[in-house]
This record gives structure tokens, sequence and C-alpha cells, in this order.
């Protein structure tokens, strides 16, 4: 299979590229593409020749080439227009009738000039298809949003995460303004979905199923907290679809100097406490290191309860039930994973048995609050 995708140095032709790689290489399944699939890449830098060669042997077209932040209002025309004309003409010079999928916009409902330019390129594919008998593919995308965007070029969503991850100033006019968005890999497999002879049609277009509706101020705060969590240590709430796909657009963002950041470290003669990460619904993450005979803990919980996991070293974590005195010991080690559940009402304490600094990953069903910690000293 053939494929031929312009635009293909854009941000949709990026990603959509990236996957159709990994289906090639067998890093992805799909049961309709072939595996041997060639991807014709053509851009405005792509020596213009080889367009006739692409168009002759194109399988699918993938049209993804556009013009949206011209110099001159002229230029909507003769990219969202012209270059199509060119391109249909160059596919009916050969008589290749391949399917042909074109990105237009939401805009094309409008009366600017460059809803005007997309409306006028759809026209022409659909005219395309009623002469040659050609399937067509028209996408009016809302604004796509998602890693390798440009910032600062026609994606609010890319330029306040890219601003903000820098501490640059952003402009937001109306907070209230509602904007409708779809990400990035959502739009790759319709797209897919398209290759293999099933679009999600609507009527004469094609759309990808999954939107979102927030508006421009929430977009921001939400950005703002992705920030303001590595000193918080809050994890965004990922059960919110939109929440987790914004997060990981966000973290595409961030200058490559500063992919990492410090934790506070809790240090004493005893070893280190550190809290990792926190969430309101799902509890806290936090290492532990003891040194060599050091023996933490000695407390119980009345509705705290906690998981242990030492990774490295070796150790025992002991129980004791308040109120009685047997006491249950487990053995645990780094050479063997094993998570310890710690049960509310047991006094318990963890002991270093080796000879070098033991870390142990501790998680709890919430996040520590000083003003109630729940936290009651009882040697085991």
């Amino acid at each position: 299979m053939n494929i031929l995708i312009t635009g293909a140095k854009g941000f949709i032709g990026k990603n959509l590229i990236a996957q159709l790689n990994n289906i090639k290489e067998g890093k992805a399944k799909e049961e309709r593409i072939p595996s041997d699939l060639t991807v014709f890449a053509y851009d405005i830098d792509t020596d213009s020749g080889l367009l006739d060669e692409y168009c002759r042997e194109a399988d699918f077209v993938f049209h993804l080439a556009g013009v949206n932040r011209p110099k001159e209002q002229s230029e909507f025309m003769e990219g969202n227009f012209g270059f199509t004309s060119v391109l249909l003409d160059t596919l009916r010079k050969y008589g290749n009738t391949c399917p042909v999928m074109l990105a237009s916009s939401i805009q094309a409902e409008l009366d600017n000039p460059y809803g005007i330019s997309k409306k006028a390129g759809e026209e022409l594919l659909f005219r395309y298809s009623e002469g040659t008998g050609a399937k067509v593919y028209v996408y009016r995308f809302p604004n796509v949003f998602g890693k390798w965007c440009r910032p600062n070029y026609n994606s609010a969503v890319a330029t306040f995460c890219y601003n903000i991850a820098r501490d640059l100033p952003i402009q937001v006019n109306d907070p209230k303004v509602q904007m409708t968005l779809v990400y990035i890999d959502d739009v790759v497999k319709e797209l897919i979905a398209a290759l293999e002879g099933h679009p999600n049609k609507e009527g004469d277009f094609c759309k990808v199923p999954t939107e979102y509706r927030i508006t421009l101020g929430e977009i921001v705060d939400l950005i703002y907290s992705f920030k303001e969590s590595r000193q918080n240590l809050q994890v965004p709430d990922l059960s919110d679809a939109f929440t987790k796909k914004l997060y990981s657009t966000y973290l595409s963002y961030l200058p490559e100097d500063q992919f990492s950041y410090p934790l506070k470290m809790n240090v004493d003669e005893r070893g280190s406490f550190t809290e990792f990460l926190k969430s309101s619904d799902r509890g806290q993450v936090s290492v532990n290191i003891s040194k060599p005979g050091i023996t933490k803990g000695n407390h119980w919980h009345h509705t705290k309860n906690e998981k242990f996991l030492v990774v490295s070293g070796k150790g025992v974590i002991r129980f004791r039930k308040i109120d009685e005195e047997k006491v249950q010991e487990y053995f645990v080690s780094g050479d063997k994973l094993e998570v310890v559940d710690i049960p509310v009402g047991y006094t318990h304490n963890i002991e270093n048995l080796g000879d070098s600094d033991m870390v142990t990953i501790m998680w709890a069903n919430e996040p520590f609050d000083p003003e109630n910690p729940d936290t009651y000293f009882l040697p085991v």
C-alpha cells in the first residue's frame, strides 16, 4: 500500500506518519492495513516533480497541507484551494481514483478568508468525487491539540503549554469562550480508520468521534495546575479523559533542560523520608530510606492504611494488634519484591536488618494531613 501525505511535516502529518511507521515496523497492529506500506511524504519544500510520481502510485491520499497563517490573505485561497486543485488534477492525469481524505476546518462554515478558502477546497473535492467516482473523506476539524504542535502560531493550547512551562506571559481575552477540541491521538486513530475504509461519517462530512468542550479559562487553570504539581506533588485527575490528554500534551512542551525537578527530603540520622506523589482520591506515595540497624514506625492508625514495598536491602516488618501481645513478623527484601499491607488497628514498625541502606516505597490511602495525621505512637 502506497500512502501519499501532503503537509507531511505539519502537526497532524508528523503524528500520522509516526503511527504508520509503527504499523509498518510491526509495533502497532492494524488488521486491514498491510505492514508493507510505503509513505510518500510531501511538503512545501519537497521537489514538486515528485508529486506526479506519488499521485501515479498512491493507493490513498491524506491531504493535510494547507495555509492558516499567511502573510497575505490571498495566500489562503492559493494554499487551501489552489494546491488542492493541483493535487486532484495530478491524480486525474493518471486516472488514479484512490480515496482522498481532506483536512478541512469547522471554520469552513464561517464567512472569513480562511473559512472561505477551506469551503472552496471542500467543494472542489466533492465535485472531483462526482466526476471520477473516487471516495472522498472531508474532515472539518475543530481545534486539535497534542504533542508536536507549533506554539505561538495558531494553537492556543500549544501556546499556553509552551509559555506556562517557561514562565512566559499568556493572553486570554475572554476565559468564558467555549472551545471544541480533539486530541491528536484520536485524530490519528480516526484517520487510520478512514484508511481502513470505515471513517466516522455524519452526512457529507467525517469527524473525529471523541470531542471535548471546555472553556478557555478552564484550560488555562488546568495547565497552571500541572505546573504547580511539581511543588504540591498533586497528580492531576487522570480519570477525566481530557485532563489526562492535556497533561500529556503539557509535558511534551517542557524545556529539555527541565525534565527533572527536586523533591524535599526529610533527612535525619536514621535515613530519610520523601513524599513523591499525592492524589486527593488515590492517596500518597513516598520513599523511605533506613540506615542499617534502624527501626522506624512504632505507631498505628484508625483509618489510614498503607502498603510497604522494599525495593533495596532487607528487613523485617512487625505488627501487633494494639490490645494484644502477639507480634507478627514479615521478612522483606529487594531480592524478592513483595507488598505488605499495613492494616488499621495494628501498631507496626520496619527494621533494617542489612548492612546497607534499605529503600521502601510506601503508599498511604490519603495524603498526609498535619491537622489530622491519624498516627499514634505505640511500641510494637
